[in-house]
């Protein structure tokens, strides 16, 4: 993970308040996907966590995903400014929860948590080994 999503915004036509986003790869299942409010999304999911950070967004009502479609049913008085960049920096920060409970709260995690590698602090780097040259 660490590629943005790539996002088409979309005005309902017939529903004034309501946002429509394709995505280029599914979030979801075969299932629909329905967040009345925020505290409906509970769990780990991409899904889920996409759902968290619209509401925490502000202005949103009620979130709907079904495969690469999310719908966002906005407040009275809000427009949808700011959540097509939400959905495309999905990926760029979410991890899977490691049960360590530091670990889980650190957004992002920079290039290094990204690739795994593991840092000691004050641990000087390993030499390079450099074969001998054949006499």
């Amino acid at each position: 993970m660490g590629q943005p999503v790539v996002v088409a915004e979309q005005p309902s036509r017939s529903n004034r308040g309501v946002v429509r986003f394709e995505t280029n790869r599914p979030l979801t299942g075969m299932g629909h996907e329905r967040y009345p409010n925020r505290e409906s999304a509970t769990g780990v999911r991409p899904p889920d966590e996409l759902a968290r950070r619209l509401f925490d967004h502000g202005g949103v009502d009620r979130v709907h995903m079904n495969g690469n479609i999310v719908t966002v049913d906005l407040l009275r008085g809000y427009t949808s400014e700011g959540l097509r960049e939400i959905i495309e920096d999905l990926f760029l920060y979410y991890r899977e929860p490691t049960g360590d409970a530091a670990e889980d709260t650190e957004v992002g995690g920079g290039a290094l948590a990204e690739s795994g590698a593991v840092v000691v602090e004050g641990a000087e780097p390993a030499a390079e080994e450099v074969p001998e040259a054949a006499s």
